[in-house]
């Protein structure tokens, strides 16, 4: 056993391994299988095992730079909404008691609590004020 775990440790050297966007595109791929167990549909069979084809590429790619801008813009994309998508208890959580600010200059969401009204904060990437309700 031991003997396989490092062939497996070997192969997986210098590639790109799970990432959001292949944890993302297997997530979709189980979603589907569930749906297609009820429609028992083909194109979505065929969608599903093409999704885990593409999550097992990005896993397995030796392109490592290509894949972390590939994830990168997946997750500019997702936005505010990606909290909420990862852990939806815990952002609901967060939502209730803190406020989520974005810094004017750097663009570095800050996290600050509710309730305490007009508020100066003060980033802590660059380090600009920046003034806000929360």
């Amino acid at each position: 056993m031991a003997d396989f775990k490092n062939k497996v440790e070997d192969f997986m050297r210098g590639r790109n391994g799970a990432d959001e966007l292949g944890i993302a595109t297997l997530e979709l791929a189980v979603i589907l299988a569930i749906v297609n167990i009820f429609a028992n549909n083909t194109v979505i069979y065929v969608l599903i095992l093409l999704l885990i084809a593409y999550a097992v590429f990005r896993m397995v790619s030796t392109d490592v730079n290509r894949r972390r801008k590939e994830s990168m813009a997946f997750a500019s994309k997702l936005g505010p909404a990606r909290p909420w998508i990862t852990n939806p208890a815990a952002a609901l959580r967060n939502a209730r008691t803190y406020k989520h600010a974005t810094c004017p200059n750097c663009h570095q969401r800050v996290r600050v609590p509710r309730g305490k009204g007009h508020i100066r904060i003060t980033c802590p990437r660059c380090k600009q004020k920046f003034d806000i309700h929360s």
